[in-house]
């Protein structure tokens, strides 16, 4: 199976490279593209010492994503994994969470409470509000800091268009769209208004999702033949009266944007931002799966509304100065809110924990080529978040409240850093770039709220310092060829997640604070080639190596002299997060494009990653967050005013014996083999999707997606894939 699945995209690509006849200009491939993310400034990629991956304001149009998460999967080069249908963790390289770092318009989205575990706030940006998205793959701590071990995905929004004569630039765009598989019904209306140095940029997007429906070929341990209800004062298990329904994960979600732009010069710009996010309230489908003594363990368990609000100032100057000849000013506020809720089955106590993160930041970057062959970069940055976590128990029965563990201390935690970059054109063919980076850190935590006797003093503070460093080089013998090698380092800062947590991560143990973390260091090998056969093709190969030490990592740990604790009304293990590992991961990327005759075009992504880590017993253990090998072939045909594309999504299988350590216990989530071990199933889906231009203003599309009907559920997730499904979308633009 796992070769039928390959099958498509390697005789598509051998029938490009095959084809002598395509014109010359038909189309180009970006050695020259200008991409922004891995220096905050435009250069072309020929002079990134990294891959990068971009996905543009057509890709984003064409794909018609439900969720941000969605759109960084279909670029084959991210593995998304989902606990419940409101959420989409990414997955690079072999590390996920919070060493990966997301970037808006750039500012950090990471919090301190960014957590090692599955994290969905890549879904509060809309991907209707996106001019463009950049993945930078590897440590990329030298310009963006804390937590850019695997990679950064920069995210670009929409910025107000401004006139260039004296009538008013007005334009605008208006979607509906409908999918079968989750009953998706969405709306989103943008307008713009530009003078010659005013404009302004409004969106909105609102989204209702039903239960999700998964396939109806493949293991029967996805299956849900059950559903609890509440009746009576009880909770019942009823007979789900279809198994492939995914009940419940239903949710609505709500995003705004609103974007100022000043202009008063060709030399500044001045834009104001202002985002927000708000989702209903949503079960954690993995969670419902989980049972106990045969019964489900939940009958309630779910995630209140996650908010996210950013008011961003943003001013930009360029000029022939002393100092700079491009500077940008970035400040940032942001607000997170989230919650969780939980009740076990037939128990009256639900317990809610609930936490608030306000995020301030500022950003101050330069650029300046002294001389045609030197560019420098440098730059400073603050970031301060202010953590507030609260927990209440209820008793449904009774309705009265009482309060409750918290999830996370009070905590500040805050960093300030600065950074220099710059890149040296030896030859027009050869360059070099090297850049360091220092950021000093400190975190301030009360314990109080926790309710348990720790063992140390509830008042706590962490302060470190952390270095990174990058080297790197692009070699161009020919106009055909690229080559590219890195050096780099990363790192992440212990936040208050790590340190503080109280939380039951898996079944029979409880995380508990540890207040004596320090900073985790990654360091990154790589080589690229690309390959270009004249206009009509590309061929790009990665092959990378990262050491993780001092790998911040859940271990059993011990409290007050005891190895399990009473928590919840029940006695736990103790586990706790430590400097207690060193990890490596190794893998390649392989990416392939092509122009064919007659308006058809390939691109094709391929995926491989192995990784390891250490136990507390010394024994190594596969990476949690090294996905199977995984990725995505596309055959797209344009005629005039159509636009067809056949794509085909794969994953390879992980044999129980092949999972991590961490992973084996949740046999609720995986397929079980005949010994009734966790196991993760190979699979591979074929969508089929169109876009037609009925006239300059209507745009229709369609999409057939998973048309086998599959029924498959990627790595590590606790939720099903959808099986067939039909989407249709209706966007007028004005």
């Amino acid at each position: 199976m796992q070769k039928l699945f390959l099958l498509p995209a390697f005789l598509s690509v051998a029938t490009a490279w095959g084809n002598n006849d395509v014109p010359a200009d038909s189309v180009a491939f970006g050695l020259d593209e200008a991409v922004v993310s891995a220096r905050k400034w435009q250069q072309k990629k020929s002079e990134q010492t990294k891959r990068i991956a971009t996905l543009t304001l057509a890709d984003i149009a064409f794909q018609q994503p439900q969720t941000t998460a969605d759109l960084l999967g279909r670029s084959g080069e991210v593995f998304i994994q989902k606990s419940q249908l409101g959420g989409g963790s990414p997955m690079i390289r072999g590390f996920a969470t919070n060493r990966l770092l997301y970037a808006i318009d750039g500012i950090r989205m990471n919090t301190a409470i960014f957590r090692a575990g599955n994290i969905q706030n890549v879904i509060s940006l809309d991907a209707f509000a996106l001019q463009d998205a950049e993945i930078v793959f590897g440590p990329s701590s030298v310009v963006y800091g804390s937590d850019a071990i695997g990679g950064v995905m920069a995210f670009r929004t929409r910025t107000p268009q401004l006139a260039t004569a004296s009538k008013l630039l007005v334009g605008g765009s208006a979607t509906t769209r409908y999918a079968s598989a989750n009953n998706e019904r969405t709306g989103h209306l943008d307008v713009s208004v530009g003078g010659r140095k005013w404009g302004f940029l409004s969106s909105v997007t609102a989204s209702k999702f039903g239960d999700l429906r998964q396939g109806k070929h493949g293991p029967d341990d996805y299956l849900k033949p059950y559903l609890v209800a509440r009746e009576d004062d009880k909770d019942i298990v009823l007979d789900n009266p279809d198994p492939r329904r995914q009940s419940p994960s239903a949710y609505s979600q709500l995003n705004l944007m609103q974007k100022l732009r000043f202009q008063p010069s060709e030399h500044w710009d001045m834009q104001y931002a202002f985002h927000y996010s708000a989702t209903s309230h949503y079960a954690r489908y993995d969670r419902h799966t989980r049972l106990r003594n045969g019964k489900p363990m939940y009958g309630q368990w779910d995630y209140g509304p996650q908010l996210w609000m950013l008011n961003q100032l943003t001013l930009t100057h360029r000029t022939d100065h002393f100092f700079y000849d491009q500077m940008a000013i970035r400040g940032g506020i942001q607000r997170f809110e989230e919650s969780r809720i939980d009740r076990r089955l037939n128990k009256s106590l639900r317990t809610e924990t609930q936490e608030v993160v306000d995020a301030y930041s500022l950003n101050a970057d330069f650029t300046k080529t002294p001389c045609t062959p030197l560019t420098l970069s440098y730059g400073m940055e603050y970031v301060h978040n202010r953590v507030r976590s609260h927990g209440k128990a209820t008793d449904i029965d009774t309705h009265t409240e009482s309060p409750a563990t918290a999830r996370y201390p009070q905590a500040r935690w805050e960093s300030a850093a600065a950074y220099f970059q710059s890149l040296l054109r030896l030859s027009p063919r050869l360059r070099l770039e090297g850049g360091l980076r220092y950021t000093h850190y400190r975190l301030r935590a009360d314990f109080t709220n926790h309710g348990l006797t720790l063992g140390f003093d509830p008042h706590q503070s962490n302060s470190h310092g952390a270095l990174s460093a990058s080297l790197g080089m692009t070699w161009q013998p020919s106009d055909q060829w690229l080559v590219a090698g890195s050096l780099s380092n990363g790192f992440r800062t212990p936040n208050v997640d790590d340190m503080g947590k109280l939380y039951d991560a898996v079944a029979g143990a409880v995380t508990v604070p540890n207040p004596t973390l320090r900073v985790e260091y990654a360091y990154n090998a790589e080589v690229g080639v690309t390959r270009r056969f004249g206009h009509v093709a590309q061929i790009q190969l990665s092959a990378y190596y990262t050491h993780l030490d001092n790998a911040l990592v859940r271990r059993p740990f011990v409290l007050n002299g005891q190895d399990s604790i009473l928590y919840k009304g029940e006695r736990h293990q103790v586990l706790a997060i430590q400097n207690a590992a060193v990890a490596h991961v190794y893998g390649f990327q392989i990416g392939l494009k092509a122009q064919l005759p007659l308006g058809f075009a390939l691109e094709a992504h391929a995926n491989y990653q192995k990784g390891r880590e250490e136990l507390d017993d010394g024994q190594k253990s596969p990476l949690r967050h090294a996905a199977p090998f995984f990725g995505r072939a596309t055959l797209s045909y344009a005629y005039n005013r159509l636009l067809l594309q056949f794509a085909t999504e794969f994953q390879g299988r992980c044999l129980s014996k092949d999972m991590p350590n961490d992973e084996q216990s949740k046999t609720e989530i995986y397929a079980l083999d005949a010994d009734g071990h966790p196991w993760s199933p190979a699979w591979c889906a074929f969508h089929l999707k169109a876009q037609y231009k009925a006239t300059a203003q209507l745009w229709l599309h369609l999409s057939f997606e998973n048309i086998t009907n599959r029924r498959y559920r990627p790595y590590s997730s606790g939720i099903s894939a959808p099986g067939q499904n039909l989407s249709v979308a209706l966007t007028y633009r004005f």
